[in-house]
């Protein structure tokens, strides 16, 4: 018999995180309950739901696995321990994870014991590739070090814009990093991949945006890393993240993947702005996420070139028309069949057209796409506050923008490739997202994507008086995530190590 079904129902539970509370006597448990143990039947109706997730507990002991056995010998020693909620009303076993703990280290549990962790949404356990990834929120991180605690707090909407635009963002990425030729890429931990920095990022944004999760009614999912060849992301992050209304164990929510290189996230950015502008729509607003873990062979290895670039990140954006803190007021897209880059169905990594990537693909398309866009908007470089475009390494980027006439000042703060790499489907966006995090109220904006293959969309945004207030809300951005004390640099074997993953 197939354990398909026990996963799907364990995962259920886990990757939620759900708890109860009885409104009449407070009492609180770590499962779905229909009725309080300590009131009976009287308390039939009256079981409140708790959404752990977006909480901080705290560590009050814990182990060092020494030695994995099996399905968690991918891992590595980690560290177990019991976490407690709600000043110990509820209490869960979890794994502290990011932590890479070497060979006969020892490790100081008073260190540790008593301090407050956040729960992440992670990979349980290492499987065969005949079976259904193992995920889980029973993962946690120290609230003190690279990932601060946001509280998500749901504010009514105080604005309604005639236009729709931008409600809020988030990026997330890892605290590991490797350097190398001056430039540093984010590194997935080993039980991280395009899903989970998905759900991270679309947390980020629930919180940014203060809406609630169950007014989400569509989710895109762009990503050229995910796990499966034929089973969505998307699904998995309508889950999780509990967008739309629950339906007993399904999302009232539209979730699908998008596909199209670089640009599979950025793409779908004037669909959801259409669809929550849409006059018969029911959807008040709409998530992008763009995610990979970005692939490349090794170094020596044909396509192996690519590897000084790749980097692991999510981005997500919310869409709709109250609260905006960034207007669209115009887009043009560019498309051509133009294979500068490809990965054949089965193959592990990508390959590209050597010279081909440059002036008939990524140049032709960006440049196309930005002149038209200032054309059909009556503006000039001059007019503009911010560009930013795909970065798939650092001279791209930059010589792009001075055959468009935009000066250092304009497109500087968006170079993020030198920090995080080529995040593929998250590279434009967490470019657009470094601006958004210091631009002032009423800054034009132009953010132009690439996708090989080969496309771009070009975005004219325009932000609002409401961006410096929702700012107060962010304790995670560009800046704590590139200027971080608590990041950790690896060397290029543990590097290849955790980017394969699980």
């Amino acid at each position: 018999m197939s354990s398909e079904p026990i996963e799907r129902r364990v995962s259920y539970i886990g990757d939620t995180l759900r708890a109860c509370r009885c409104s009449i006597c407070g009492q609180e448990y770590f499962d779905a309950r229909d009725y309080c143990g300590n009131c009976g039947r009287k308390s039939f109706g009256k079981m409140q739901n708790i959404n752990l997730f977006y909480d901080k507990g705290k560590l009050e002991f814990c182990t060092l696995v020494n030695e994995p056995t099996n399905k968690f010998r991918k891992l590595g020693s980690y560290i177990y321990g019991i976490i407690s909620f709600h000043d110990g009303k509820i209490r869960v076993p979890g794994r502290l994870t990011d932590q890479i703990i070497k060979e006969d280290e020892l490790v100081d549990f008073s260190d540790l014991e008593g301090r407050e962790v956040i729960p992440r949404f992670r990979r349980r356990y290492s499987v065969s590739a005949t079976e259904v990834i193992p995920t889980i929120s029973l993962a946690f991180t120290l609230a003190d070090e690279y990932y601060p605690h946001q509280e998500y707090k749901i504010v009514p909407s105080s604005k309604e814009y005639d236009t729709p635009g931008i409600v809020g963002y988030g990026v997330y990425t890892s605290r590991f990093r490797i350097k190398e030729n001056r430039i540093e890429r984010a590194v997935p931990f080993i039980d991280e991949d395009s899903v989970t920095a998905a759900v991270e990022a679309g947390k980020m944004a629930l919180i940014h945006s203060a809406i609630d999760s169950s007014l989400v009614g569509k989710v895109y999912v762009g990503s050229e890393s995910n796990p499966y060849a034929v089973k969505p992301i998307a699904s998995k992050v309508a889950q999780v993240l509990r967008l739309g209304k629950e339906e007993e164990d399904m999302q009232a929510v539209d979730a699908i993947d998008t596909e199209f290189a670089c640009k599979a996230a950025s793409s779908m950015f004037k669909d959801a702005a259409s669809l929550v502008n849409y006059y018969d729509s029911e959807i008040k607003y709409a998530m992008v996420i763009g995610s990979d873990n970005s692939q490349a062979a090794p170094k020596g290895c044909p396509g192996g070139e690519l590897d000084d670039f790749v980097g692991f990140g999510g981005s997500a954006y919310i869409f709709g028309k109250t609260d905006l803190i960034a207007k669209i007021e115009g887009w043009y897209s560019i498309t051509s069949d133009t294979p500068d880059f490809w990965r054949r169905d089965g193959q592990p990594f990508p390959l590209h057209g050597g010279r081909f990537t440059g002036d008939p693909a990524y140049f032709k398309h960006v440049k196309k796409a930005t002149e038209k866009l200032m054309e059909k908007c009556n503006l000039k470089p001059i007019d503009i506050d911010y560009f930013i475009t795909h970065q798939p390494n650092p001279r791209f980027p930059v010589k792009v923008a001075a055959q468009l006439g935009f000066k250092e000042d304009q497109y500087s703060i968006s170079l993020q490739v030198n920090k995080f790499g080529n995040t593929y489907s998250g590279c434009s966006p967490i470019g657009l997202a470094a601006v958004l995090d210091i631009a002032k109220p009423e800054d034009l904006i132009i953010v132009t994507s690439y996708g090989s293959g080969a496309g771009s969309d070009s975005y004219l945004l325009r932000t609002t008086s409401q961006i410096r207030e929702k700012r107060e809300r962010q304790k995670i951005n560009i800046k704590s995530q590139t200027e971080n004390q608590f990041i950790k640099f690896v060397d290029y074997t543990t590097y290849r190590r955790l980017k394969l993953g699980m």
